[in-house]
């Protein structure tokens, strides 16, 4: 399916005497609102995000606008798969993507914008969209909000993962962490390991380092050097290198980190070679980003999941427990149209 000519069209909603549209965008206008957002996007939901993502099939975006504010309230893009035009993804190439809500939406008002975008693409030929969202801890009210309705339309869950997350307080990071844990982290301090923020020239040697470290695991990246030096030049101010270095200078950890929003940093990328697994310098390293959200007023410190091909990844999960991790789910639905 080709990308079809750029269009927008305005779908009433018979919700409160009419307050409620939703525009309905193809082609290159699917990837901007009309009226002003209610909130701020995630990174992975915003116009030059989603530009990058590599498809060549249909791309819509579906925007609840609310004419009493004049902001639009609710979005979601959504990617027409090119080789089966029945099957659509949102995301199609990020770490999620599904529907973004402002606060204060009422259950009826979301599951009448989910009604006219299941009317819509069906009516494009679209039989099964896959939405993979982002952890209920970024947005708990409107994941659950999205979850209900999502199942009242006859999605299905088809991969609920583990989510944990660090909440930066006054109190500091070790106030939650295991006691085991605790010693790591003043084991790394009495070795003279020191956390650092490292320039994005780097960027090679980083992710070499990265590689060998996943290498050791039997794992790969999933970014190659390339889009990894594309994202941190187009989104200078979300993307940060932070490394922990041992005492004689050398890299013991690393780790991309990413500002999904002014209130959430996620730990993307952290890793550390198996000759450092008796320093754990990775627990040092999260201490340094706890600070560093803490200081940059952010409220979340999103630690990802911890998800194996075969299953939940139940050492890592234990470990990110020690660190003081909050859990929350991270779903994936698919949501049969026809």
């Amino acid at each position: 399916m080709s990308s079809p000519a750029a269009s927008s069209r305005l779908l009433p909603l018979a919700l409160e005497g009419g307050r409620y549209l939703v525009r309905y965008s193809a082609g290159e206008e699917a990837l901007t609102a009309v009226l002003p957002l209610a909130f701020e996007p995630f990174l992975y939901l915003t116009p030059a995000h989603l530009a990058l993502q590599p498809h060549t099939g249909g791309q819509l975006g579906f925007y609840l606008e609310d004419e009493r504010q004049a902001a639009t309230v609710a979005i979601f893009h959504v990617f027409v798969d090119e080789a089966d035009i029945s099957l659509a993804h949102s995301p199609w190439q990020a770490p999620f993507g599904a529907v973004q809500l402002a606060s204060g939406l009422a259950p009826a008002t979301v599951l009448a914008f989910l009604q006219r975008v299941q009317q819509e693409l069906k009516g494009q030929g679209v039989k099964q969209l896959q939405v993979r969202s982002y952890p209920f801890a970024y947005d708990p009210a409107g994941s659950t909000l999205l979850t209900q309705a999502l199942l009242q339309l006859g999605a299905r869950v088809t991969l609920a993962e583990l989510n944990n997350h660090l909440e930066p307080t006054d109190l500091g990071f070790e106030a939650r962490l295991h006691p085991s844990e605790r010693r790591r982290l003043q084991k790394c301090r009495r070795a003279g390991f020191q956390f650092e923020q490292e320039p994005p020239l780097l960027l090679p040697a980083v992710y070499d380092f990265l590689r060998q470290c996943r290498a050791e695991k039997g794992q790969t990246l999933s970014l190659g050097l390339e889009r990894l030096q594309e994202l941190f030049r187009l989104f200078p101010q979300d993307h940060f290198l932070f490394s922990v270095r041992d005492g004689s200078g050398a890299w013991a950890a690393l780790t991309v980190a990413i500002r999904v929003s002014g209130q959430i940093l996620y730990n993307f990328y952290p890793a550390s070679p198996l000759a450092y697994n008796v320093f754990s310098p990775v627990v040092l390293l999260n201490e340094g980003l706890y600070a560093f959200a803490h200081a940059n007023n952010m409220r979340l410190l999103d630690l990802g999941t911890s998800t194996l091909p075969d299953g939940p990844n139940h050492s890592l999960l234990q470990f990110k427990r020690h660190l003081g991790g909050v859990l929350s789910l991270k779903l994936t639905f698919a949501w049969e149209l026809a």
